[in-house]
């Protein structure tokens, strides 16, 4: 923002605050470019930078009434807008460690199920605590886990609610755990 732009956002707010709604749109749109050219020389071409933009304006409207007129513009405006990139760099990372991005889902054909044969490859001692399931359990985790059924899919071939079938699966999972564990003991 150059002096002069300052001098304009500082009018355009001075008369915002005495209610000039077409000041305040004005100036809105002067500190969206701002912003937009501010993110971007920092974030480069960013997929979220009109998101931090959003995201300045925003907070300049929830804080334009700790503006004091008396003080420099831009210092005010630049502290926002770099606390909402600081923000949105943050959010990026945490997004970035735990996800995988892919330009397009998986092709459901290419997504691999368990199938018969597959199952031999599933530790045997998974494969015994299973069979140690009640046979209601044990049908409704193979059903939703080895065969990769959906709850709804389940619930109609078994003719139990969708409730019924998630809380038999919450069930076998936890009996799963417990038998599980105490043999590895």
């Amino acid at each position: 923002m150059t002096p002069d732009q300052e001098h304009a956002a500082e009018a355009l707010f001075a008369r915002a605050q005495a209610g000039d709604r077409e000041a305040y749109a004005d100036l809105l749109t002067q500190l969206a470019s701002a912003a937009r050219a501010f993110v971007r020389g920092r974030a480069g071409q960013a997929p979220w930078v009109d998101d931090v933009v959003q995201e300045t304006l925003m907070a300049v409207h929830r804080a334009r009434r700790t503006y004091d007129p008396r003080r420099p513009f831009a210092p005010w405006f630049y502290a926002i807008a770099r606390n909402r990139l600081i923000d949105a760099i943050r959010r990026e990372r945490r997004i970035d460690a735990r996800e995988i991005h892919v330009d397009e889902p998986p092709d459901e054909r290419t997504v691999p199920s368990v199938g018969a044969d597959e199952a031999a490859a599933i530790d045997p001692r998974l494969l015994d605590a299973l069979r140690a399931l009640p046979p209601r359990q044990r049908e409704v985790i193979e059903a939703l886990k080895l065969k990769d059924e959906s709850v709804r899919d389940v619930s109609a071939r078994l003719k139990m609610s969708e409730s019924a079938v998630k809380v038999t699966a919450h069930r076998g999972y936890a009996a799963l755990r417990r038998l599980l564990g105490a043999r590895h003991q």
